[in-house]
């Protein structure tokens, strides 16, 4: 890769490094990405505030009081942003990739995935079935691992 540094008299070398990560997911992560490996979205509720929240959350951010119930979210729900990603990461999605964050039905915040099914050689029309107040489904892939990647978003 030629970044003009090698022109302007500095030494450069290349070097390609791979990065492996475990995370710690904790209580409330951990919980919810097992759900996803069985099929369900777990979201997490505040019996004070009535709040329920997507990703699941251990701390209520209006009551200040610990999340104390776990509910299912809906299978569908509302756009509330989108985009689509034309530039790509390495051991990702190819790109262009669409991405949207969904309310989805019975909680209170969103929560972002992939989008499938969606035509993008001509992003301006993908963007018009994904642009916000739309409604989109969850599907899960056959073979789940208890990752995020474990859903995407469809449009109705």
């Amino acid at each position: 890769m030629d970044n003009g540094l090698a022109e302007a008299g500095h030494d450069v070398m290349s070097d390609e490094i791979t990065l492996r990560y475990d995370y710690a997911l904790g209580k409330v992560a951990g919980r919810f990405m097992r759900g996803l490996k069985e099929g369900k979205i777990l979201a997490t509720r505040c019996s004070k505030s009535g709040l329920t929240y997507l990703p699941p959350r251990a701390y209520c951010e209006r009551s200040f009081e610990p999340c104390d119930e776990w509910v299912e979210a809906g299978s569908q729900g509302v756009v509330e942003a989108s985009t689509i990603v034309v530039r790509g990461y390495e051991g990702k999605r190819k790109a262009p990739v669409a991405i949207a964050l969904v309310r989805l039905d019975g909680v209170d915040s969103a929560i972002a995935n992939y989008v499938d099914g969606l035509d993008l050689s001509d992003p301006a029309s993908a963007m018009t079935r994904i642009a916000p107040g739309t409604r989109l489904r969850v599907t899960f892939a056959a073979e789940r691992e208890g990752r995020i990647t474990d859903f995407s978003f469809l449009p109705l």
